[in-house]
C-alpha cells in the first residue's frame, strides 16, 4: 500500500526544534512534505497575507524530506501547499507543530500552530496541531514521540469528522511518565492582559503586553485539568464558530 502523504507546518518557523522533531516522527509513518514559515509566526491566529507578496523557497534543512520556507503565515503555508505544491495529490493528513508552549483553552484562537491545522481541515484533510506545554528555550521533547505517533496513527486509520482538527497539548517532561491521553473540551479560561507603557531610547512611548493566564474552569473534563494532571489533552476543534444555542434565544427575544 502507498504511504500516506503528510503535510507538516508550524508557527515557530521552519528552523525550530519542534518542527524538526515532528518531521522525524512523521517520516516513520508516511511520505512527508514541509511547508512552514521562514520566521516565527506565533500568535498570528488565522491571519492570511492579503495585498502583499508571498515567497516560497525550497529548503534542504530536513535532508531528503522536501521542504519549503514561506514568507507568510501558517495558514498561508497550508494554502500554498494545497494550491501550488500538492496539485496532483492532496495530503492524507496535515500536522502542525510541535509548538514551543501551550495552546490550551482560549489560546487556540490566537495560535498559529492550530490555525495551520484548522486550515487543513477547511481544505478537507484530517488535521492535528501539537504543542508542548513548556516555554523554556531548553525544553525537553524526548517524551512526546509515543503520544504523537499514537494519535497520528489513530487519525490515519479512522479519519476525523469533516471539518474537525485536533488540538493536542503535551505536558512538559517530568520525573514521572505521562499518565495517558484524554479526549477533552476546551477549558473556560482567558488571558488577563496588562500593557506596560515604556519609552524607547528616543523618548517615544510604546507598549509591551504582559499579563497572566486565569482559569475559571473547575471541571475535570477539560484540557487545563488534563495537562495539570500529566495527561496529554486532545480537544476536537471546528472552524464553524456559530453559537448555535444562541440562535433560538435571539429569535425569541429580539424584536426584529
Amino acid at each position: 500500500m502507498a504511504k500516506p502523504l503528510i503535510l507538516v507546518s508550524n508557527d515557530d518557523g521552519i528552523s525550530s526544534r519542534g518542527i524538526r522533531i515532528l518531521v522525524e516522527l512523521m517520516d516513520d509513518l508516511g511520505d512527508v512534505i514541509v511547508v512552514a514559515p521562514d520566521s516565527p509566526q506565533s500568535g498570528m491566529g488565522h491571519a492570511i497575507t492579503v495585498g502583499n507578496t508571498l515567497r516560497l523557497d525550497k529548503s534542504d534543512i530536513f535532508g531528503n524530506v522536501p521542504a519549503y520556507a514561506c514568507s507568510g503565515t501558517p495558514a498561508d503555508c497550508v494554502k500554498l501547499a494545497k494550491h501550488h505544491i500538492l496539485t496532483e495529490k492532496q495530503p492524507d493528513l496535515v500536522v502542525s507543530g510541535i509548538n514551543h508552549g501551550s495552546n490550551t483553552s482560549i489560546s487556540v484562537l490566537y495560535s498559529g500552530t492550530m490555525s495551520a491545522a484548522i486550515e487543513g481541515a477547511i481544505e478537507g484533510s484530517p488535521a492535528i496541531g501539537f504543542s508542548l506545554c513548556d516555554y523554556s528555550a531548553e525544553a525537553d521533547f524526548s517524551h512526546v514521540g509515543t503520544s504523537v505517533k499514537k494519535i497520528v496513527l489513530e487519525v490515519l486509520d479512522r479519519g476525523l469528522p469533516n471539518g474537525v482538527a485536533l488540538n493536542v497539548n503535551i505536558p512538559r517532561k517530568k520525573e514521572e511518565p505521562l499518565k495517558g491521553i484524554k479526549i477533552c473540551r476546551q477549558a473556560r479560561a482567558k488571558w488577563q492582559e496588562e500593557f506596560d507603557l515604556r519609552k524607547d531610547p528616543a523618548g517615544r512611548p510604546y507598549f509591551w503586553m504582559a499579563g497572566s493566564f486565569v482559569n475559571f474552569d473547575k471541571g475535570e473534563d477539560n484540557d487545563e485539568w488534563a495537562i495539570a494532571h500529566n495527561y496529554v489533552s486532545v480537544v476536537p476543534c471546528q472552524y464553524d464558530m456559530t453559537a448555535h444555542h444562541a440562535i433560538s434565544i435571539l429569535n425569541d427575544e429580539w424584536d426584529i
